[in-house]
């Protein structure tokens, strides 16, 4: 098959741990204070950005007719758009979203995991996808991979 194989979905390793921050916030409390304006507001421009950057990740992707979905075959190395700057742009929008409903749920737990989640991505999708591509594209990708930072 031509994709990548992930060992974790993308969108579950970043939920999980988010998941698990809010069942503890809701289970045993914050171990201090964790809300107010300040956090929401923090929180909505985290979601906010997320719209904005994996949306014009999305409409790049869609107008090179490569796979939009997480475990779809890649057509061709991007190169324009968000992936001048990061090599995996809509996971660094799925960080911030994880962050951002963190701050908004005002769950330091789930905002403590993030990490987590971000350790999970790593392993679970970006080095498989990184050994796809690497695979698929050889010395093309290779020179995108020296010139553009994973994240950022």
């Amino acid at each position: 098959m031509d994709a990548p194989a992930y060992r974790i979905w993308p969108p579950v390793a970043l939920g999980v741990p988010l998941v698990a921050g809010l069942v503890m916030t809701a289970a045993v409390g914050d171990p201090f204070a964790f809300a107010g304006r300040p956090t929401r507001t923090a929180g909505l421009v985290l979601v906010g950005a997320f719209l904005l950057w994996n949306g014009w990740t999305l409409s790049v992707m869609a107008s090179n007719r490569t796979s939009i979905l997480p475990g779809g075959a890649t057509s061709v190395v991007l190169q324009s758009g968000p992936f001048r700057l990061s090599r995996n742009p809509l996971y660094v929008g799925l960080i911030a979203l994880d962050a951002g409903l963190a701050l908004l749920a005002g769950s330091f737990w789930a905002l403590l995991f993030v990490p987590v989640g971000i350790a999970s991505l790593l392993w679970g999708a970006v080095r498989p996808e990184e050994r796809y591509l690497a695979g698929k594209f050889g010395a093309e990708y290779a020179a995108y991979r020296a010139r553009v930072r994973r994240w950022f």
